[in-house]
């Protein structure tokens, strides 16, 4: 059996793949390790591109695009393999990258997932937006990083490198074992794209399995290459996926004050947005509420599931404050400013 599969989904990216594919190839030449391309069905010169001038890729091709979360488990039910990497088609990985993780993973049967160390493609001495250098997450369900809080995002000066437990691994760059993302049902094939990883992981993490960062591991992350930020679209995928994981997973007895404070920081969202008279994305937050209360039966059997299934109900790296006080009203936008309050 192959012991790494490194797996890239792809839709409509063959530029992405030519800039790419080149440092995925040179930095996971380890013994055991293979590199796939899923294609989401391209409907341009993709899976040619990777047929002539990447052989060694194996091509895995969907008959149509299946969004990142179920493109990602169609793709994964063809591999076989002990650990498996999402990545997305738009990170440099440098040499060695996958060599600690593994090792980690090797040695850390308890450990289900970790991420390594995320910095911008463009501005490479700062942390990416998506992952940073580990996930985590507020009582009301915002998630921040070690390296990124809210809108502000820090300069690698090395002061985020032990190892730590996460509450979320960056879909980014994910390496996790195939056989429990397949026990825990991989990714919500509902969610489509966004907040997917940060619900698959609060499954991991509620039945007691546990994620971690592993920053001597470093990629460069261009970030955004599918939805802008602030793109409706994407404030509308945000919004309605981020109740529905919360819907998901909450303790019973938090389920109901944690909804009521949502709706209220969702509609200053909204409100923040109109008085700069962004439209769209104020229609945005409306409707993914909208679409979330019309969503939610369809949801209530896998809420069943996950709380019948949680061998551990408080989540250290989920903790009890609120981000959008402590960033927007307090001033602390680093991660080390917000330390002094975990608990």
């Amino acid at each position: 059996m192959i012991k790494t599969a490194v797996v890239i989904l792809n839709w409509n990216g063959e530029a992405m793949l030519r800039q790419f594919l080149p440092s995925v190839m040179s930095g996971s030449n380890e013994e055991g390790t293979v590199v796939y391309v899923a294609d989401n069905a391209s409907t341009d010169q993709s899976c040619e591109v990777v047929e002539k001038e990447f052989p060694s890729v194996r091509l895995i091709r969907l008959d149509q695009n299946y969004g990142f979360a179920e493109g990602y488990n169609r793709a994964l039910a063809q591999v076989e393999a002990e650990y498996v990497v999402l990545l997305n088609s738009d990170v440099e990985v440098t040499r060695g990258w996958l060599q600690d993780m593994v090792a980690y993973m090797d040695t850390h049967p308890e450990v289900a997932a970790c991420q390594p160390k995320i910095l911008s493609y463009r501005h490479r001495n700062l942390f990416e937006y998506a992952g940073a250098s580990g996930g985590f997450m507020d009582h009301y369900g915002y998630p921040f990083c070690r390296g990124r809080v809210l809108e502000t995002v820090e300069e690698d000066k090395g002061q985020y490198e032990e190892i730590v437990p996460v509450f979320w691994a960056t879909g980014a760059a994910l390496l996790i074992r195939l056989e429990v993302y397949r026990k825990v049902g991989g990714l919500d094939a509902r969610f489509f794209a966004h907040m997917e990883e940060i619900d698959l992981c609060w499954r991991l993490r509620s039945r007691g399995y546990q994620l971690v960062c592993i920053p001597s591991s470093k990629v460069y992350h261009v970030g955004g290459a599918t939805l802008k930020k602030e793109n409706p679209r994407k404030t509308f995928l945000n919004f309605r996926n981020n109740l529905l994981m919360l819907y998901k997973n909450l303790p019973e007895e938090e389920l109901a004050p944690v909804m009521r404070v949502r709706t209220l920081l969702d509609y200053c969202a909204a409100l923040v947005w109109l008085l700069k008279g962004d439209w769209a994305n104020v229609k945005a937050v409306r409707e993914a509420r909208r679409e979330f209360h019309r969503l939610r039966p369809q949801f209530a059997a896998d809420r069943r599931q996950n709380l019948e299934k949680t061998v551990l109900k408080r989540i250290p790296e989920r903790y009890t404050f609120s981000l959008i006080w402590q960033a927007k009203i307090k001033g602390r936008t680093t991660y080390s400013a917000l330390s002094r309050f975990f608990c």
